[in-house]
């Protein structure tokens, strides 16, 4: 028992006597970088052009500009994830590839067999572990014919439950107009985009590799680039019922709100939605790697506690005590708050049952 809790089996899940409903942690912001990656890199061979970045293999080496450390737990095979999830108290990851390897410099048809690879592989983790994992396929946005069938395919026949993007494609923003029939698509086919940028390839990356700027300020800034481009485009007033969820809290986006809005009636000639920006913002869903009680409970107050949800950006970030641990220790939320963001916002957005 843990208050008017009760423990099921072996499992973080709880059953919630006073409310009568079960609680489930969901964690939509969970990566992993694919077994059959590291079967062929491990075989000495290149896996779409990416290798081993160094001689104890503790690096990958992508691209040109672009050798990342491994992280090691993002090698953990499923059995081995799910030891660490009992750990730290989630129940449901919603697994998703790490951006670092995110395919959209390739050719056209490379870019389709390596995101198949991968999202056949997070479908079979699914198809496994069904009470363990949910998944997010990767797409090869160099096509976007490819992609609106890759996503099709992900959701209809794979069990998917929507796409994991980046925040820009080759150097295109969101906005350009040949992405509204994959947003159209993602509309109709009840899919979520997860949109999280990459470290390593972002606007201050361009500028400065110092001082982790690239991370802890830059991944931030795309966040808050995409929250706002969706936004004022006029994505979201042409697909009311497009489902998007925005790594790390959207960024510092709704904490400038304000001035966007003014932005936005100071220029007439680039007003592309019917009301201001912020009417927009509970369009959108958020997670919680925002690292601050205040800067939660702001974001919470800004968009509703209904628009936040989990995530730990597994195994990235490092939390005290878990994700799960965090949210339920902070005193600024009620506890019909922390319930929204652990697990009832995440079962209504990704139709769990």
């Amino acid at each position: 028992m843990i208050g008017n809790n009760k423990l099921v089996g072996n499992s973080t899940e709880i059953i919630d006597e006073r409310r009568g409903y079960k609680m489930r942690n969901i964690d939509i912001h969970s990566h992993l970088l694919p077994q059959c990656m590291w079967e062929v890199l491990d075989s000495g061979q290149e896996w779409y052009g990416m290798k081993y970045g160094s001689e104890d293999k503790s690096h990958l080496w992508v691209r040109e500009g672009r050798n990342g450390r491994i992280h090691p737990k993002v090698r953990l095979k499923p059995e081995d994830r799910i030891k660490e999830m009992d750990t730290i108290g989630t129940d449901l990851q919603v697994v998703s590839v790490h951006t670092q390897i995110f395919g959209y410099h390739l050719t056209a048809s490379d870019g389709l067999a390596q995101a198949q690879e991968i999202n056949n592989e997070i479908a079979s983790m699914t198809k496994n572990w069904p009470d363990r994992f949910a998944g997010m396929a990767t797409l090869p946005l160099q096509d976007i014919n490819a992609s609106i069938k890759e996503l099709d395919r992900a959701v209809n026949v794979l069990g998917l439950k929507g796409a994991e993007l980046d925040t820009v494609v080759n150097g295109k923003n969101w906005d350009e107009p040949e992405f509204l029939p994959l947003f159209k698509a993602a509309e109709s086919l009840g899919a979520v985009l997860f949109y999280h940028p990459n470290p390593q390839h972002n606007l201050m990356a361009e500028r400065t590799s110092k001082l982790n700027m690239p991370n802890s300020l830059g991944v931030p800034m795309e966040d808050a680039l995409i929250t706002a481009t969706l936004i004022c485009s006029g994505v979201l007033e042409q697909c009311p019922d497009l489902k998007v969820c925005i790594a790390h809290g959207g960024g510092p986006a709704c904490y400038l709100m304000g001035r966007i809005d003014r932005g936005w009636r100071g220029n007439p000639a680039e007003q592309y939605t019917s009301n201001p920006p912020s009417s927009y913002q509970r369009n959108l869903y958020y997670d919680c790697v925002v690292m601050s009680e205040a800067t939660l409970r702001f974001l919470v107050d800004q968009v509703g506690a209904d628009r936040v949800v989990l995530g730990s950006d597994w195994p990235f970030v490092p939390w005290d005590p878990s994700p799960v641990g965090w949210i339920q220790g902070l005193d600024s939320l009620t506890q019909d708050e922390k319930d929204l963001i652990l697990f009832k916002n995440l079962e209504g957005l990704l139709n769990l049952s």
